[in-house]
C-alpha cells in the first residue's frame, strides 16, 4: 500500500466545464496514481494510503448521475481501510465533497467550495490547503489549466509536503475522452517548479495541437498550417522552447 503524502486540488471551471486535478507529492510518479478527471462527469483526487479504485469507481458514481457528497458516502462504505485514506472530488453541477482519514499522518485536512476540493496531508501545516483554496478562488478569471498551477504553486510556496518534494501532476479534461492537457514530473527536485517550465512549453505547442485533433463529432479534426509548420521546428525554435535539436 503505498502512501501519498500529497497536496491537491480536484476541480470545475464552470465557465468551460473543464475538469481537473493538479498534485504533488514526495514519492515518484503521482500522475499515475492520485488525478482522476472525465470530461462531462467530474474529477477526484484520491491519496494518504492510497486507493486507485476510490478515483475509478468515483468516476463511474458520477456519471451514473449521483452527487460528489453521494459518492463520498458510497466510496467509504465499500472501502475498509477509509480511515487511512484521502479523498475529494467535484461534480458536474460544481457540488465538492472531500474527506480526510482520522489516521492520516498530519498534519491533514481539506476544504471544499463551490467547484474544487483541496486537501493534503503530512503537510508543513494548514497554510498549504488554505493557501491553495484561496489562490483557486482568487483566480476565477483564468484557464483551468493555469488556475491548477496558481493553486498548487500557492500550497508549495506556504510549506507542502514536509518530507520535500518530488514529483507533480496536472490532468485537465475539456469535450473529449483523451486529456485536454496532462502534464507528470515523475521525479524531480522542484517538481512543481518544473511542471510550471513544462506547461509553459506545452502552452505553446501542445494545447494547439490538441485544439485541432479528432472528436467525436469531427472525426478529421483541424490542425492550422500554422501548427503544422510550428510542429515541423525543432523545438528549441518554437514558441516556448524546449527540448533539443
Amino acid at each position: 500500500m503505498l502512501h501519498l503524502s500529497t497536496f491537491s486540488i480536484a476541480a470545475r471551471c464552470r465557465r468551460t466545464g473543464m475538469f481537473g486535478v493538479v498534485v504533488s507529492t514526495a514519492v515518484p510518479g503521482v500522475g499515475s496514481l492520485c488525478p482522476f478527471a472525465k470530461a462531462g462527469v467530474g474529477a477526484i483526487a484520491t491519496q494518504s494510503w492510497v486507493n486507485p479504485y476510490l478515483g475509478i469507481d468515483g468516476l463511474r458514481l458520477l456519471e451514473e448521475g449521483l452527487s460528489a457528497g453521494q459518492v463520498l458516502e458510497r466510496l467509504l462504505a465499500d472501502d475498509p481501510g477509509r480511515n487511512v485514506r484521502q479523498v475529494g472530488l467535484v461534480d458536474k453541477h460544481g457540488e465538492s465533497a472531500a474527506w480526510s482519514g482520522p489516521e492520516c499522518v498530519p498534519w491533514f485536512g481539506h476544504i471544499t467550495g463551490a467547484d474544487f476540493a483541496a486537501q493534503g496531508n503530512m503537510l508543513v501545516s494548514e497554510a498549504t490547503v488554505r493557501a491553495m483554496a484561496d489562490a483557486f478562488q482568487r483566480a476565477e478569471s483564468l484557464d483551468l489549466t493555469e488556475r491548477l498551477l496558481v493553486a498548487l504553486e500557492a500550497g508549495q510556496a506556504a510549506g507542502g509536503d514536509k518530507r520535500g518534494r518530488q514529483s507533480a501532476a496536472l490532468r485537465v479534461m475539456y469535450t473529449e475522452e483523451y486529456p485536454y492537457c496532462e502534464l507528470r514530473v515523475d521525479e524531480h527536485p522542484h517538481p512543481v517548479a518544473e511542471l510550471r517550465r513544462v506547461f509553459e512549453v506545452a502552452r505553446h505547442q501542445l494545447l494547439p495541437f490538441v485544439g485541432g485533433l479528432p472528436t467525436r463529432h469531427n472525426p478529421l479534426g483541424g490542425i492550422g498550417q500554422d501548427v503544422q509548420d510550428m510542429l515541423l521546428t525543432p523545438p528549441p525554435f518554437r514558441p516556448g522552447g524546449g527540448g533539443s535539436h
